[in-house]
């Protein structure tokens, strides 16, 4: 047979075919945000650790969290893959891209989530895995079906949003305390300038898919930079709670202020200028805000 007709191996393109389908998959899982995730549930752990550290529950309860958090990525995008498809900067997603099924989709974040609950109740300790639980039922089955009908859904995803610090305690300690509730309030309160601003960026994105963010609704941007402010402000304030509780000492304390200081001053551009730009600089501020503010609670652990 002539060079020129003969037939290529299929394994180049098998190869390709099956590369592609997973990272799909992985895209489903939301690498960055799960990492995110595991980062913060990881300084929860070493904070909510009562004696020497167990190198052994830490790996288990990472892990654990780790597939949790993916398994509710998988069903986030189950569950609004209608909506995803309408917005520009979601559209590439492994479901309204046609990479996976929806029933795919479901499968798998549906094995993952049960996976880690099956294997984060046995290795690490059964409150651990009834948060965890909470937190997936919380975030798929009521915030996410909020999200196309009052705005409110922002102050109730950040119920479960702001869980990943408490899980981590758990799994370290077993029980939880006031300090375990405070890192859980931190973080609470900083998910509504950071979503806030993602709203105001994709707001066009967001109306098209029917998404009611309060940027959304709203025509002047009054009340989102009110309570961008007022829950800025709040973030900062209980920021300092660890010191008082005795959690961490002054180089913390000195540290905290000084990230606040700048958290807050993106939040005040915002709220004086109200363009797009400010509302990104608000995001990259509290993308590093956070998690710098957990390294230090930790490095300057008491």
């Amino acid at each position: 047979m002539p060079k020129s007709l003969s037939i290529a191996s299929p394994a180049p393109l098998l190869t390709t075919a099956l590369r592609d389908r997973l990272a799909a998959y992985w895209a489903l899982v939301k690498p960055r945000i799960t990492f995110e995730v595991v980062l913060i549930a990881a300084f929860g752990f070493i904070l909510g650790t009562p004696g020497d550290f167990d190198w052994l529950r830490f790996f288990h309860a990472m892990l654990g969290i780790g597939l949790l958090s993916g398994g509710i990525a998988a069903l986030n995008q189950w569950m609004e893959r209608e909506a995803d498809g309408k917005m520009r900067r979601t559209a590439t997603r492994p479901i309204p891209s046609g990479q996976v099924t929806p029933f795919q989709a479901l499968l798998f974040g549906i094995t993952l989530t049960a996976a880690a609950e099956a294997y984060l109740c046995p290795t690490v300790n059964p409150l651990t895995a009834l948060l965890g639980l909470a937190t997936a039922i919380g975030y798929v089955w009521i915030y996410t079906p909020l999200k196309t009908r009052t705005w409110l859904s922002t102050a109730i995803g950040s119920f479960p949003g702001a869980m990943p610090p408490l899980v981590g305690w758990a799994a370290a300690s077993g029980a939880l305390s006031a300090e375990a509730w405070t890192l859980f309030a931190i973080m609470f309160f900083w998910q509504f300038p950071h979503f806030y601003a993602i709203a105001w960026m994709y707001r066009e994105d967001y109306r098209r898919a029917g998404i009611g963010m309060l940027p959304v609704i709203e025509a002047d941007g009054r009340r989102t930079i009110r309570q961008t402010l007022v829950t800025g402000f709040i973030t900062v304030g209980l920021s300092l709670a660890p010191f008082w509780l005795g959690l961490s000492g002054w180089v913390y304390l000195i540290g905290a202020l000084a990230l606040g200081g700048l958290f807050l001053h993106s939040c005040l551009v915002l709220a004086r200028t109200r363009t797009n730009l400010a509302a990104r600089r608000v995001l990259r501020a509290s993308v590093v805000y956070l998690p710098l503010l957990f390294l230090l609670m930790t490095l300057d652990r008491a």
